[in-house]
């Protein structure tokens, strides 16, 4: 198995390698794909924020394909420090999707997931996404608990801890988790730019009524379908 990027370990960790049913919403796993993405540029330095803003500062291709998609997607910089970037939660929302089909693309490519195509009520087809022959997932959830034990000693392993319990994958990933150690985790989002996005963008669902529920996909789930 070689390097996976953030938003690749948090796919991993999210889809159940059996059923490759996801283990939260849908929508609110996109945005943390979309914010892990985000963070990974920054731990590589191709990215900076400040006050919500996101900004490339090395414009540079990196050798990872979903990393250097994402990072071409991205505003160039600019030589007015006023107009340069996007703003994280809305750039978030908005590219869920894509950034999760690139995630599944990937992977699957890289053989560490397979397709499955079902028909929901026998007439409607959608993907599902199980562990291929050479399970990469199990080893993913082997560096998250000896992480988790050893209190997500470096930053690569906060985030990821944030991220998962920004979109509600915490209560798979922590379970039986109490008081104090969701606590500590709230903490880890709000501590990280990237992760506090996502949470805001959940939150924001949450309090319209438009998300899927914060539960697990159903029937009609697809790496392509829609919202």
């Amino acid at each position: 198995m070689t390097e996976l990027s953030l938003p690749e370990e948090l796919l991993l960790l999210a889809l159940d390698p059996v059923t490759g049913r996801r283990h939260c919403s849908r929508r609110y796993l996109r945005y943390g794909l979309a914010g892990a993405a985000l963070a990974e540029l920054e731990l590589q330095g191709r990215i900076t924020e400040a006050r919500g803003r996101v900004t490339v500062i090395n414009p540079l291709p990196p050798q990872d394909p979903l990393s250097a998609q994402i990072l071409a997607s991205l505003p160039a910089p600019r030589q007015s420090r006023f107009s340069d970037g996007v703003r994280a939660r809305p750039w978030v929302r908005s590219t869920g999707r894509s950034v999760e089909e690139l995630c599944l693309h990937q992977l699957v490519g890289r053989g560490a997931l397979r397709v499955e195509t079902r028909r929901f009520l026998g007439l409607f087809p959608y993907r599902r996404y199980p562990a291929a022959a050479d399970d990469w997932s199990a080893p993913v959830r082997g560096r998250y608990a000896t992480s988790m034990a050893a209190g997500f000693p470096d930053r690569r392993s906060r985030l990821l801890a944030a991220f998962s319990t920004a979109i509600g994958l915490a209560r798979v990933l922590h379970p039986g988790r109490t008081w104090r150690e969701s606590g500590a985790l709230r903490i880890l989002v709000r501590e990280e730019w990237a992760p506090y996005a996502v949470h805001r963008a959940v939150q924001q669902d949450k309090q319209s009524g438009s998300g899927d529920g914060g539960g697990g996909d159903g029937g009609g789930d697809g790496g392509g379908g829609g919202d």
